[in-house]
């Protein structure tokens, strides 16, 4: 059973995809000087590349390659595909652009005392998208031939 798990080339492909596209989060975060704490670096939402589009594209691409175009789960990977990346950059970016408008807000008002400022977690830009896409392709066609 454990041996399965990881033995799959799904689940290899979504971790190696998650776990290379927070390094290269964090990469870019050190070369733009920026302070960082690795263990939070793999949680951080936001940033190029997408790991949501990283990690639903390895899987998605894997299926593609070991079940074919024409499987019932390669419809359903597509479809959850798509609501994720669009998820990223439509639903969540404009939560998180909402949310920053409103600690701007509650910052103008200088009425900060005993009030919680909301969380403003960053959606994707349709590149860090795109990018986390290509990730996830690239990521998925190694898996996919290292355990053939």
């Amino acid at each position: 059973m454990i041996s399965d798990i990881i033995t799959s080339p799904y689940l290899q492909a979504l971790l190696v995809a998650w776990i290379s596209a927070h390094l290269i989060k964090f990469g870019i975060t050190i070369a733009a000087g920026g302070r960082v704490n690795l263990l939070s670096q793999l949680f951080i939402s936001g940033g190029m590349p997408s790991s949501h589009a990283a990690t639903s594209v390895a899987v998605l691409t894997v299926i593609l390659l070991k079940d074919g175009a024409s499987s019932g789960l390669f419809g359903l990977a597509t479809l959850v595909t798509l609501i994720i990346c669009y998820d990223a950059v439509k639903v969540r970016r404009s939560a998180g652009e909402q949310g920053q408008a409103l600690r701007e807000l509650i910052e103008a008002t200088k009425q900060t005392k005993n009030i919680v400022l909301p969380r403003a977690a960053k959606g994707h830009t349709p590149i860090e998208v795109i990018a986390g896409a290509v990730l996830g392709v690239a990521i998925a066609i190694v898996v996919f031939f290292a355990t053939k």
